[in-house]
């Protein structure tokens, strides 16, 4: 005879508590949902769920570098190029000139664009 819907539920929930199965929800961006399909395309791998797992299991096989390295996120550089620190610096020039006994930091309209100047 057939288990009834109740009957599954019931034996579902037991088996989930036994293994101490938890529920983690994740929402990915289309980019991301492409990504994890493409992987999993590659490895002949059907379900996301099984994907996930074995991607968390084989980082942490690498160890805590090289894991740290798959997980750490990509840092954008500022570079400052050469025509904007010129014309930062034509900038402050030109204040100096208009206002030559202001220092540093005395201008409430100063916002720091002497320090980008100086950085690059």
């Amino acid at each position: 005879m057939a288990l009834t819907q109740q009957q599954r539920d019931a034996k579902r929930r037991k088996k989930a508590e036994r293994l101490q199965e938890e529920d983690l929800r994740l929402k990915v961006r289309p980019g991301t949902k492409q990504a994890l399909l493409e992987l999993m395309e590659w490895a002949g791998i059907e379900e996301q769920g099984e994907a996930m797992t074995l991607l968390i299991h084989r980082i942490h096989e690498l160890g805590p570098e090289a894991a740290r390295h798959f997980l750490s996120a990509p840092r954008h550089e500022i570079k400052i190029s050469s025509f904007v620190v010129r014309k930062l610096d034509q900038f402050r020039l030109s204040r100096e000139l208009r206002a030559p006994g202001l220092e540093f930091g005395d201008d409430p309209d100063d916002s720091g664009l002497i320090l980008l100047a100086e950085r690059a």
